[in-house]
């Protein structure tokens, strides 16, 4: 994952939760859509077939549970028990035009699950730790079930766009005028 100095993209953890947000609900998504994610967050060049699908909707369930989880020490655990099972070997990278930031090295002959779980079990614990709280959450919006990436300095965010957060506030007004 490609790491954005302005910090819209924060440790390419948006990829994880579009990832979450596509695969969620065991919904059988097909390699090429896979494939299609990962390439548009500048992903390794893996060339996905069904039974990688098929791992990787698994391995992403792990990852729902963790961004589901609003308690730091459970986080934590969770993402220590990832990096215990899929270590990440962490090294600097430059990319062109780009500032130094640390990336993830597969082994050479790591799979695209081990690939996704230690890069994305390192980057939530850089995330957790630096925002010292689990900085991700699902929409509390209540017909919405995105996952999101807190990328706020302030309060946590609770919806995953503004467009979620402006719906429940009208909703909320119209309701108290209705009454």
């Amino acid at each position: 994952m490609t790491e954005d100095p302005t910090g819209a993209n924060p440790r390419g953890l948006h990829f994880v939760a579009e990832l979450a947000n596509t695969v969620q609900g065991g919904a059988e998504v097909s390699a090429a859509a896979l494939q299609a994610l990962l390439e548009r967050h500048s992903g390794p060049p893996f060339t996905l077939t069904e039974s990688d699908a098929r791992q990787l909707r698994e391995a992403t369930a792990r990852l729902i549970r963790i961004l589901a989880t609003h308690d730091e020490d459970q986080a934590a655990e969770a993402i220590n028990a990832l990096l215990d099972e899929y270590p990440a070997q962490p090294c600097l990278v430059r990319l062109p035009g780009r500032p130094w930031s640390l990336h993830t090295k597969a082994p050479h002959d790591a799979d695209p699950t081990h690939w996704l779980l230690s890069t994305t079990g390192l980057a939530l614990g850089l995330w957790l730790s630096e925002r010292g709280r689990c900085a991700w959450g699902q929409c509390a919006a209540p017909d919405c079930n995105h996952y999101f990436i807190d990328t706020g300095r302030r309060t946590p965010q609770r919806y995953c766009t503004p467009r979620c957060a402006t719906r429940v506030r009208v909703a909320s007004h119209r309701a108290q005028r209705g009454r």
